[in-house]
């Protein structure tokens, strides 16, 4: 049976962060979402972590009406049975300590095919202790900030012929253009499915042309093989040629290995999505160990891989694409076109 009492085994978080997420969900549910009492609201989670208990007491008092579920208190059949009697435009909340797993069903997809609004919390267990506390924060939503950058990201990137990433020292040039930018900054009204993985704040996309990529970019941060953030006592600079990167300068065995995995399975390494972060909770020195929610931090972020499913290339088979890997640039500052968007460890858009 649906359970509402929390593992007492597990450490919690003070109970002023769960104030402070209150106020990030309230205003995540009110602004972002517009969710109100006219539709109906079930809340899945696990008692697994501190921080996946602090945000299922702030979910609680959010929305006092909502069913919330325990995961691990039930079966898979009850969760797909929850999802079954939700109305068009419910909201589903999902607060994970790793991934919840229901067989085949692949959940976020699914829900969004029954237009389900989603609110998705993963791997929250990767954030302990005071990680928790910078993951509440990183919650906050001003719509005056993440929407008015992004909208200005967006229309810069859309407008520029050309681009550069300057990594102090060293230029990533892109002299092709770029796709037309996506948004991930909690204005769904123009959109098909409502919701994601939280904390949002990017605007994201790639080169016109991938071979056109040229330069060198030197990264402090990248994702391991076991999705975490992997930060190196010296920059790494990627060199790349025609999109790929062809050598690294000042590697380390770990990241050594992230490229040989690459290589083994898709051959070369391609450079794709280039990331624009807006959460201003994370940067060069604030960190979190998951690198999925790190990857909103303010700055630059790209992509190792052939996997980048929202720009089909001639060049490349989706069959083919398996790896999608977060490299996080140093960045002292970006140019699009003859305008610099970025500097000072800030969007000056």
């Amino acid at each position: 049976m649906p359970s509402n009492t929390p593992l007492t085994s597990v450490p919690s978080l003070p109970s002023s962060a769960v104030d402070i997420a209150e106020k990030h969900v309230h205003d995540i549910l009110t602004i972002a979402f517009e969710h109100d009492a006219t539709h109906a609201a079930l809340v899945v989670w696990d008692g697994q972590c501190a921080l996946s208990l602090a945000l299922a007491a702030a979910y609680r008092r959010c929305l006092p009406e909502a069913t919330f579920i325990d995961f691990d208190a039930v079966t898979p059949d009850f969760v797909r049975a929850a999802f079954e009697v939700l109305a068009p435009s419910d909201l589903v909340v999902l607060i994970q300590s790793s991934s919840f797993r229901l067989d085949a069903f692949r959940l976020r997809v699914e829900l969004f095919k029954r237009g389900l609004k989603v609110i998705e919390h993963p791997h929250l267990m990767r954030m302990l202790g005071d990680e928790g506390l910078r993951y509440i924060d990183s919650l906050a939503y001003d719509p005056n900030y993440v929407r008015r950058v992004g909208y200005a990201l967006k229309a810069h990137i859309d407008g520029a012929a050309t681009g550069m990433i300057d990594s102090g020292g060293e230029q990533l040039l892109f002299p092709a253009g770029f796709e037309p930018a996506k948004l991930n900054i909690g204005d769904y009204r123009k959109m098909n499915n409502v919701g994601g993985q939280f904390p949002i704040g990017e605007v994201f996309t790639e080169s016109l042309d991938l071979e056109a990529v040229n330069g060198r970019v030197r990264i402090f941060v990248f994702g391991d093989t076991q999705f975490r953030v992997n930060k190196p006592e010296h920059p790494i600079t990627l060199v790349i040629s025609k999109g790929r990167v062809i050598a690294t300068i000042d590697s380390t065995p770990e990241f050594d290995l992230v490229l040989s995995q690459i290589r083994e399975d898709e051959g070369e390494i391609w450079l794709r999505e280039i990331g624009f972060g807006l959460n201003r909770t994370f940067t060069r020195d604030v960190l979190v160990s998951d690198i999925g929610t790190y990857e909103r931090m303010c700055g630059i972020h790209l992509s190792l891989g052939m996997k980048h499913g929202s720009y089909p290339k001639p060049q490349i088979k989706r069959a083919d694409a398996r790896y999608h890997v977060d490299v996080f640039a140093i960045t002292e500052s970006v140019t699009l076109g003859d305008t610099v968007v970025y500097r000072d460890e800030a969007w000056v858009v």
